[in-house]
């Protein structure tokens, strides 16, 4: 880089660093900040909502003062008309701040049923690719304290166990490969993230999809809205998550040994053996066992849906079954042990 160039870039990083001074942006940067807490080379999510432009603000405030490069990644899903007109408004906004973004595009057909968790599926897909590309082990999330607290409510809504409940964790790998997936905001609010993006870009998009009745995730935000006028207390709704997790930890240790002592994984050919002795404990942790050993040779992003794990636990219990497929998994009865291998294509029965 030459004297000029040099000179523009640290003029650009004075300037950046400037609304720093505002004691409100400090202090999301500080908690920013102590949750990153790395010297590694990062990527960043960005949508045009509040919550990532905010992201890639302290994630560019982040890698000057750190010193490592931060790549900035925009998925365009193709599903509105209008994204990819404002897929180029977003890189010509962050552009503005010294931030180059790469849009990536979801290509082929799109889907009419499911859409949100099938995007969602394609977007991390295309987001993991490129970390991969550019050798970075670390993908920043957007989410915030909300999306917690939504989260927690719809796996409420399910039904869901223990693991469920407790599961939108700050640093989880995805699926298997080497890349954690950070979510460095979950300790702070949306208003924060939008006081952000206000000051600094004057700009943020609107997703019609966050306003839009017709998914589930809009009725859990509109009924936690009601709740907290009703007097729902969130630092009491973040206490009770974290106490939950203070459970989660000591089950954890036991799914461990469980894996450890009763199950065999043979990586050359993506196969799990699984002893007796696997499904001779508590069901909380033969049902956790069980769900990672399919997630994990199955390859899925996403755990298979608690009813499912708990009707094959059954049906082996009582031995009524030779073969069935699961989250991508075959499983089968093979001499007192159960095989469960990456699914092929001979055609058994389907949970």
């Amino acid at each position: 880089m030459n004297q000029k160039s040099l000179s523009a870039q640290n003029k650009t990083h004075k300037q950046i660093l400037s609304f720093l001074k505002n004691r409100k942006i400090s202090k999301v940067y500080t908690e920013f900040s102590s949750s990153l807490n790395t010297r590694e080379n990062l990527a960043v999510a960005v949508s045009g909502g509040p919550d990532s432009l905010a992201l890639a603000y302290l994630a560019k405030c982040y890698s000057i003062k750190n010193k490592i490069t931060v790549k900035f990644f925009l998925v365009d899903h193709k599903l509105r008309p209008e994204s990819t007109k404002e897929a180029t408004l977003v890189k010509k906004i962050l552009r503005k701040i010294g931030i180059t973004c790469k849009v990536l595009s979801w290509k082929g057909k799109k889907p009419s049923r499911n859409i949100q968790s099938l995007a969602r599926e394609a977007r991390y897909s295309l987001l993991t690719k490129e970390c991969k590309k550019n050798n970075i082990k670390h993908l920043l999330l957007g989410h915030h304290s909300n999306d917690l607290f939504e989260n927690f409510l719809i796996r409420v809504v399910r039904g869901s166990g223990l693991n469920g409940l407790v599961s939108f964790n700050k640093s989880v790998k995805y699926k298997d490969e080497d890349i954690n997936i950070l979510r460095p905001l979950l300790n702070l609010e949306k208003n924060d993230l939008i006081n952000i993006s206000k000051i600094i870009f004057k700009f943020f998009i609107k997703d019609p999809s966050n306003t839009s009745e017709i998914y589930k995730r809009t009725r859990i935000r509109t009924l936690l809205e009601s709740l907290e006028k009703e007097g729902l207390d969130l630092k009491k709704l973040k206490l009770t998550i974290d106490n939950l997790k203070d459970s989660d930890k000591s089950i954890r240790f036991y799914v461990a040994k469980n894996l450890e002592e009763n199950s065999a994984h043979i990586k050359t050919k993506d196969t799990c053996i699984l002893n007796n002795n696997f499904f001779d404990q508590s069901h909380e942790v033969v049902f956790r066992s069980l769900t990672f050993v399919i997630q994990k040779i199955g390859k899925k992003y996403y755990p298979v849906r608690g009813k499912s794990i708990n009707e094959l636990i059954k049906r082996i219990s009582l031995k009524t079954f030779s073969k069935i497929t699961l989250g991508g998994c075959f499983v089968e009865s093979v001499n007192e042990t159960i095989l469960i291998s990456r699914e092929n294509t001979n055609k058994v029965k389907v949970l």
